[in-house]
């Protein structure tokens, strides 16, 4: 007697307030994209297939952040039909870049933008998938590491834990021997502070990062902040420079509010 064919795990990929950057990673696995479409069954990504299939799903990606009433309310559906629910970027897990909008009156942006305000829908805040409903776990980035998603992947569907660097982009630059462009030339840099996980990019060509990953564990932000200071940073630039793709994470927000 032939033993009954076990059906593969449903995966959805789910798209809300964002660029769709951390999707085309996903699409940008090409060949080991396919070995995964042999382990599981995508069931909802419209950004790659026109497929739907019914829930419930057994793990759904999230990205992009809640910016809209219409979003608050579809995070929760999408949240009860997934098993296991991970979010992708630094929209879905910070905010993204349209969190700015945190740190102003909304209402005057909508009047200065569009010219009828009247048209638009949204909240008083952008904020991360988490503060919303349960998140199994978080994969940062702007855009996500692709390798690091398939390691997500790859490890939620064996049933073992992820391994995700957790250190700062300084560790990532020394483990690459890469000089420090803070210490060597004075540039302004956010590597002490960032989790790592780029792949030491901006470093290696010259340029401080930017922090795409967020604030690593227990980070010192006051004392980078005094840094940049004696680097010749204003206190504007000081407050700019923690308010970007991660600009609501609660390290980064904290901050720049400092230098307000």
């Amino acid at each position: 007697m032939m033993a009954a064919k076990v059906k593969n795990p449903k995966l959805a990929v789910w798209k809300f307030s964002s660029c769709d950057g951390c999707q085309l990673s996903l699409l940008d696995c090409e060949d080991e994209l396919l070995d995964i479409a042999d382990k599981v069954d995508i069931a909802y990504f419209l950004e790659a297939t026109r497929a739907r299939l019914k829930g419930p799903y057994d793990i759904s990606l999230v990205e992009g952040s809640i910016t809209t009433p219409e979003e608050e309310q579809r995070i929760h559906k999408v949240r009860k039909q997934s098993k296991i629910l991970i979010t992708i970027g630094a929209c879905a897990t910070a905010g993204g870049i349209q969190a700015l909008k945190n740190f102003a009156d909304v209402d005057d942006f909508i009047k200065t933008v569009y010219a009828h305000p009247d048209y638009i829908e949204t909240l008083q805040k952008s904020t991360a998938i988490a503060d919303h409903v349960p998140v199994d776990m978080e994969l940062r980035g702007c855009p996500i590491n692709k390798t690091q998603l398939l390691e997500v992947l790859g490890a939620f569907l064996v049933g073992r834990k992820p391994n995700v660097p957790d250190h700062s982009q300084c560790i990532e630059c020394k483990m690459a021997g890469t000089v420090c462009v803070m210490v060597s030339q004075g540039k302004p840099c956010l590597g002490p502070v960032t989790q790592a996980g780029c792949g030491n990019i901006c470093p290696a060509c010259d340029r401080g990062c930017y922090g795409c990953f967020g604030p690593k564990e227990l980070p010192n932000t006051r004392a980078l902040a005094e840094r940049l200071g004696e680097l010749g940073l204003d206190t504007k630039q000081r407050r700019d420079v923690f308010r970007t793709f991660n600009a609501a994470a609660d390290a980064f927000a904290k901050e720049s509010l400092n230098h307000d």
